[in-house]
């Protein structure tokens, strides 16, 4: 477990009192001095007498009173269970789960046991070798998932290559021309890119790839196919631990 798994980010200043906490107070209240805290998900914590403020990727906690607010881990020491984690694995699978199929490219097995959502670049090198990983994962089980994040950002090359994948009458077979380094027809047309990559950014993706377990357990870069299966495997549906 990491020293200072719980880290102070900051003490709001004036106070705000009444005996029963009330969630909208609370937020209304807050929000004059953390604006952004209007928009994020507020509920009771695991932490008696404080509030979990869920917003964009981060897990912030939230005194009762209104007085303080924190950002960091939470761990329960006698089960070793990452509270925090447990809650950005639910967040990002009710996201990753608000996304269909039809907007994602899907390579699949015959019968699917497992399944992963890949963040992937299409000029990343190692996301090209977890793609090359592909057929022993779905020989596995295990059915691949892929949303379209161009690092680069929007107006990049490989943006416009991002795009061009999805427009492309076989998706599954102009991402591995991508991958290869290889020419595509830049054409356009109605795509999910930009969805993705917010989603990403919401996310706080750093990286590519980052896979997600079913459960949202998110795995940062390339993982090998037999150490990602023995991953995915075991630790589907299963809770954080530090």
């Amino acid at each position: 477990m990491k020293r200072g798994s719980v880290l102070l980010l900051m003490l709001l200043t004036g106070s705000f009192a009444w005996a029963d906490t009330d969630i909208d107070s609370l937020r209304s209240n807050l929000a004059k001095t953390f604006p952004e805290a209007a928009r994020g998900e507020l509920r009771p914590a695991p932490l008696p007498g404080f509030y979990e403020l869920v917003l964009d990727a981060k897990v912030y906690y939230v005194s009762a009173d209104g007085k303080h607010l924190f950002l960091g881990d939470i761990v329960d020491v006698k089960s070793r269970t990452n509270l925090t984690e447990n809650a950005r694995q639910a967040l990002a699978k009710r996201l990753i789960g608000e996304i269909s199929e039809k907007d994602m490219i899907v390579i699949a097995p015959k019968e699917t046991r497992s399944t992963i959502t890949v963040f992937t670049d299409v000029d990343c090198p190692y996301c090209a070798r977890l793609h090359q990983d592909v057929p022993e994962l779905n020989r596995n089980g295990i059915k691949v998932r892929y949303l379209l994040y161009p690092r680069a950002g929007k107006d990049s090359e490989t943006w416009r290559r991002s795009v061009a994948v999805w427009c492309a009458s076989d998706r599954v077979k102009a991402i591995g021309i991508a991958k290869s380094g290889g020419q595509l027809d830049l054409k356009t047309c109605a795509n999910p890119v930009d969805n993705h990559y917010r989603l990403g950014e919401r996310l706080d993706i750093n990286g590519t790839p980052t896979i997600f377990l079913e459960n949202g357990k998110k795995i940062p870069g390339y993982v090998p196919a037999a150490q990602l299966t023995a991953i995915v495997r075991g630790r589907n549906g299963a809770t954080a631990t530090p």
